[in-house]
């Protein structure tokens, strides 16, 4: 795997880039995340395909997000890197919030040879809301090291029915920076909820009606912790109406363990889709 940074529009992207004989499968993270995030999509993956984890502009290692950043902005941005990095029929895999930004990719670059779906690209509602906002507040937080950021980490991820591992204190660790005698997380909180805010601007069925390309759907069922799932089933409905051709699968994991987690089922599924391609 190598690490670089690519420049698209004046700004650098932090790309992770794995070898592999087929086309390039781009990944991208959820509303907090990196590309470390896609750690066991990336080891199933890479030889296989040539599997490209992005940093989203605002997180990890690549430059600061704009302050008026949004969905529709990281798009630009990945449009951008697919450009620069001259890659011909890219399969975008998103998870979460880069579920949302990959369906609008493939709704405007038609080289997109496939689009895979990871719990995201649904119908926001303030159900979403009362889930995710109040877990935010930590990006603001300070820290005595990156040590005391992944432990308490790990005890919002336990609330959350995810299990602790090497991958995730690794994780952890890379999500933070020390600055001005502390730690803290490298992302600026005011503008990821800014991201959050915009995914109450996507359209499913605009956007879903200009993707042509073949797409799996992967919903996580699962209740996270004691809370209940992130997206109901029904939040999909206008996305699975729009676009033309798609798959859905259903996984008993939660929104979280979907790519905290090794998952089986998940691999089996994206095996099966990327056959038929």
């Amino acid at each position: 795997m190598e690490l670089y940074k690519v420049n698209v529009n004046g700004n650098e992207i932090q790309v992770a880039d794995y070898p592999g004989e087929q086309g390039p499968i781009v990944a991208i993270h959820g509303l907090t995340g990196t590309h470390k995030n896609m750690h066991y999509y990336a080891e199933k993956l890479k030889g296989d395909y040539r599997f490209i984890a992005v940093d989203l502009r605002g997180r990890g290692n690549s430059s600061e997000a704009d302050p008026d950043t949004s969905i529709f902005k990281h798009a630009e941005d990945i449009i951008g890197l697919i450009q620069e990095l001259k890659l011909e029929n890219p399969i975008l895999l998103g998870y979460s919030m880069g579920g949302f930004i990959s369906a609008i990719v493939a709704s405007r670059l038609k080289s997109v040879k496939a689009l895979i779906l990871l719990d995201g690209a649904a119908k926001t509602s303030e159900h979403q809301r009362g889930i995710i906002q109040p877990s935010l507040g930590r990006i603001s937080r300070h820290f005595d090291s990156k040590e005391h950021y992944a432990e308490e980490i790990k005890k919002i991820y336990a609330n959350l029915g995810i299990e602790w591992t090497d991958v995730l204190q690794e994780t952890a660790e890379y999500e933070v920076g020390s600055t001005g005698g502390h730690w803290e997380n490298k992302a600026d909180e005011s503008r990821i909820v800014a991201d959050f805010e915009s995914f109450y601007t996507f359209d499913p069925a605009a956007t879903g009606k200009d993707i042509n390309c073949p797409t799996l759907l992967v919903y996580a069922k699962g209740n996270i912790g004691s809370m209940p799932p992130l997206f109901y089933l029904d939040d999909y409905k206008e996305t699975q109406a729009a676009i033309k051709q798609i798959d859905t699968v259903i996984s008993d994991c939660n929104h979280y363990t979907m790519v905290f987690e090794q998952r089986d089922d998940i691999q089996k599924a994206l095996d099966a889709f990327l056959e038929k391609l």
